[in-house]
């Protein structure tokens, strides 16, 4: 398949490209800058110049590509409501230009606030709509496109995709503590994330865009739970620091934003993903990225 992808130069994006071209498809990668340019050029992969507001960009990427695998997002933290907005824009740009033409369009989402006192599981919808709602509602709404000929599949990220080089949530928690002198976790620190190594997940995109029907809900998961606790006394090994709980009135100032959403539990099951697409991560765990100095450049 010829696949336009967005974000191709990101952390999940670059796993991506690598995934699709081993495979044996051809990829039109979106790039801000020459160098992202020259590096996807330098995989095998051709290039289109723009960013997520490049709504032409968007739709010209769209027109001759076999399936789509969206992936940029602003992550721009300071300012969520910009962030939601590009997301939904791009999301319903992509999914317009799709319409009527059962193409597979796979695109990034999150596993937050799904389910209540358990882990979230596939047949949980998103509770979020809306252009105001976490990342503009566009989950819900790229599904409802695919009751006019777009074959939408969502990809539910764990909250943290991990890997030597991530420069995501982890690395912020290793940064805050190599800043504070502190590994600390939020609480009692029972609170658990979900984790998957960024190898796994590229390959389950890969997966999802070649076999999933219309409305399917992969999650993207290999660890259900790890704890904060777990993560703190991880981090605390590997930089020989004390390990501490922090109240969560002060999770902020310790962590900076991240600790609004340590305190969260984001766990999930991916029972459903694993039977029905043959999906088997095995990539090194959270706890074992970790061990092994995957993140000592965080903070440095």
């Amino acid at each position: 398949m010829r696949v336009f992808v967005t974000g191709a130069t990101g952390w999940i994006g670059s796993y991506t490209v690598d995934e699709l071209l081993a495979a044996g498809h051809q990829v039109l990668g979106l790039a801000r800058t020459d160098s992202g340019e020259a590096s996807l050029r330098a995989k095998g992969a051709r290039t289109l110049r723009g960013d997520l507001d490049d709504l032409a960009a968007l739709r010209r990427g769209t027109e001759d590509a076999d399936a789509v695998v969206h992936l940029a997002n602003k992550h721009d933290w300071a300012n969520p409501a910009e962030s939601n907005r590009a997301e939904r824009a791009a999301v319903e740009t992509l999914a317009e230009a799709l319409t009527g033409s059962d193409r597979p369009f796979v695109f990034a989402s999150g596993l937050a606030s799904l389910a209540l006192g358990r882990p979230s599981t596939e047949s949980d919808p998103s509770p979020f709509s809306g252009p105001d709602a976490p990342r503009g509602g566009a989950e819900n709404r790229a599904f409802e496109y695919a009751e006019r000929g777009v074959r939408a599949i969502a990809a539910r990220f764990s909250p943290t995709v991990h890997g030597t080089g991530d420069h995501g949530f982890i690395a912020l928690l290793v940064a805050a503590a190599r800043r504070t002198g502190v590994s600390g976790y939020v609480g009692d620190g029972t609170s658990a994330w979900s984790a998957v190594h960024v190898t796994d997940a590229a390959r389950l995109v890969r997966l999802g865009l070649e076999k999933a029907p219309a409305g399917t809900r992969l999650h993207v998961v290999a660890e259900e739970a790890v704890t904060a606790r777990d993560i703190a006394e991880a981090i605390g090994r590997h930089l020989d620091l004390p390990v501490k709980p922090i109240a969560e009135d002060d999770a902020v100032d310790h962590f900076g934003f991240i600790g609004r959403f340590f305190a969260l539990d984001m766990s999930a099951s991916s029972a459903i993903t694993r039977s029905t697409f043959d999906w088997h991560p095995t990539g090194p765990t959270l706890l074992e990225d970790l061990a092994a100095g995957a993140y000592a450049h965080a903070g440095r």
